[in-house]
């Protein structure tokens, strides 16, 4: 079984994020992490691997420096790890970004793909079921189990306050919640075999079947008007009465917004 991983370095949100002039995020000042969903679709990716041999590739589009999540990858027990890097596909979209990973992945062979829900920085959803459009495979999204049986995989797929039981023929796609799998520690022996491993850097050229028209910003059709960090607010109103007087005050002012 061959499994392809996607995963995305985002920014570290604990530490603020800043933007470039465009609107877009500055990455290259921010720190940064394996995205939490993505890092536990790669450890369900290691737990079939662990059962069933399974080969797993990680591949990320990003700034050179998303190095360092594909060594953590490599590190907690992946086989091979791909960075698409290049200057044109620099501010992409969903659309944009989905067509360019899936471009990477008609590179390899692959009978099951998995990528996280969703990434802290966009919070969209989209690229995942936006790949298995592009490679045209089935897609389950919302993924908290997984389990193969054959040449399909079998999942539950959270649903409100229950799950769907859900069964598709590989090759498919699925988006990992963050509940799937908890991630395992790097190890030393890890460590060591990912700062010896080799990790392939595809650029725009090593993309065959990718239109130039739906790369990087200018192939992105969503554009940001605005963007700025979060607005602190202020400290409110205080007031000390009794209670009830903190009735009436309180009442009166849910009548004054129209609450009541």
């Amino acid at each position: 079984m061959k499994i392809v991983v996607c995963i995305k370095q985002v920014p570290d949100t604990k530490g603020g994020v800043q933007f470039n002039p465009d609107g877009t995020l500055n990455r290259a000042a921010m720190l940064a992490i394996m995205n939490p969903d993505d890092k536990a679709g790669l450890e369900a990716a290691l737990q079939l691997k662990d059962q069933y041999g399974a080969e797993v590739t990680v591949i990320t589009m990003g700034l050179p420096k998303a190095t360092d999540v594909l060594m953590e990858a490599l590190a907690m027990g992946a086989d091979k790890a791909i960075l698409i890097t290049d200057r044109v596909l620099g501010g992409a979209d969903t659309w944009a970004t989905s067509s360019t990973i899936a471009a990477g992945i008609r590179n390899l062979d692959y009978d099951l793909i998995i990528t996280g829900r969703q990434a802290i920085d966009g919070d969209t959803a989209q690229v995942g079921p936006q790949i298995s459009e592009h490679l045209d495979i089935p897609v389950i999204s919302y993924v908290q189990d997984i389990k193969i049986d054959g040449d399909y995989v079998i999942v539950q797929r959270q649903y409100d306050d229950r799950y769907h039981v859900l069964k598709a023929k590989m090759p498919c796609l699925i988006t990992a919640l963050g509940e799937l799998a908890e991630p395992r520690y790097m190890t030393p022996a890890g460590i060591v075999d990912a700062v010896n491993a080799e990790i392939t850097v595809w650029g725009r050229a090593d993309l065959k079947d990718l239109d130039d028209a739906n790369i990087g910003l200018a192939g992105s059709p969503t554009k940001i008007a605005k963007a700025s960090d979060k607005v602190r607010k202020g400290a409110g109103e205080k007031v000390e009465l009794d209670p009830k007087e903190a009735v009436a005050y309180l009442m009166g002012k849910l009548d004054e917004k129209h609450a009541i």
